[in-house]
């Protein structure tokens, strides 16, 4: 029934966080027509916190954080700040041109593509 996710960012720079998304990333992607991009995102897991308020995160997982952020600096990426060491993994934050943030984390935890035993 489900075949996929699709997520969106919003963006008053849309085309600076395009190029984010495109070559820095360095996400797939095609065009759905007239110009519009849609890139593809590694396999993806939901979670469901408890909240005082609703809401919605993006976080983009990787294996070696320290790695992943120097490379993603070379090529021009910027964090929100340092790594921040908590029980279910190592997480920063990628800035969006024009604004926001997406999280990146390195899980501690099993995840659903790589569940344990």
């Amino acid at each position: 029934m489900i075949t996929g996710a699709h997520a969106i960012l919003f963006s008053p720079a849309a085309e600076p966080a395009r190029a984010l998304l495109q070559d820095t990333l360095g996400l797939p992607w095609v065009d759905a027509g007239g110009g519009w991009p849609i890139y593809a995102l590694p396999p993806a897991e939901l979670a469901v916190h408890p909240a005082d308020a609703a809401g919605y995160a993006l976080y983009l997982m990787c294996d070696d954080i320290e790695a992943t952020i120097a490379e993603l600096e070379a090529r021009g990426a910027e964090t929100t700040g340092p790594v921040s060491d908590e029980a279910w993994g190592r997480v920063t934050g990628l800035k969006v041109p024009g604004g926001g943030a997406l999280g990146l984390y390195e899980p501690r935890h099993p995840t659903a593509h790589q569940p344990p035993g």
